[in-house]
């Protein structure tokens, strides 16, 4: 996962060799070892400094320790000295997935329309999204490239008493999100019902306003006439 940190183990082979290097997609050198030098040196200003500060060498075993992981850190890695041995790394970022009404309007009849939503994550690579009816699947969609962003949508009913979630899984994780039906669905009704006691509120705050207005008015008026 996104933050942790991965170790690449050199074999024994390699540890005896007197020079070996750790590339990067086969042909960027990330780190060399010099046996006559007796240590490590990282090459931490290639790709724009992408591991600048996250690489950890083990001078003793040749090993590579990739630390606070990213997206980007994905890819092909390979020791070379008189052999070549290669690693394939895959690093997931996982965030919850957001769910909202995809419907500018509110429904006029609650029993003839559906609410349309929408289930979306962003910066996500090598992830499942889905949408649950309980435990069965209604739909999906998957994504391999890095970075991208995916939604997912769905139309239920607005008095729809089913349990629905949203999921999004790779495969070694999982984020769900809950859907909450009463708070992102709503009809016209509920609007009217709402903002017709906001209005009622609001008028009652009105007319004491204007009556406090009123009767310091009249107080003033009498106590003038008596001066």
């Amino acid at each position: 996962m996104e933050g942790d940190s991965v170790t690449l183990q050199a074999n024994a082979e390699t540890q005896n060799d007197n020079v070996i290097t750790w590339n990067y997609n086969d042909t960027t050198i990330i780190a060399t070892f010099k046996r006559n030098h007796g240590r490590f040196s990282a090459k931490e200003d290639v790709l724009d400094g992408r591991f600048r500060g996250r690489l950890k060498l083990d001078n003793q075993t040749r090993s590579l320790t990739i630390t606070n992981t990213r997206i980007t850190d994905s890819g092909l890695y390979q020791i070379k000295g008189n052999t070549i041995y290669r690693f394939s790394v895959s690093v997931y970022a996982l965030p919850v997935p957001v769910i909202s009404s995809n419907s500018s309007q509110c429904s006029s009849s609650s029993s003839q329309q559906n609410c349309s939503l929408v289930c979306s994550v962003v910066n996500v690579s090598h992830e499942t999204l889905s949408w649950y009816k309980g435990n069965s699947l209604l739909s999906s969609i998957s994504v391999s490239d890095l970075s991208i962003s995916l939604s997912l949508p769905l139309e239920v009913e607005y008095q729809d008493n089913n349990t629905y979630s949203c999921v999004l899984n790779n495969p070694i994780s999982n984020q769900t999100q809950h859907l909450d039906i009463i708070e992102l669905c709503h009809t016209c009704a509920d609007y009217v019902c709402c903002c017709g006691f906001i209005v009622a509120v609001i008028r009652l705050v009105l007319s004491a306003v204007m009556g406090v207005a009123a009767a310091a008015f009249l107080v003033y008026d009498i106590r003038s006439r008596k001066y």
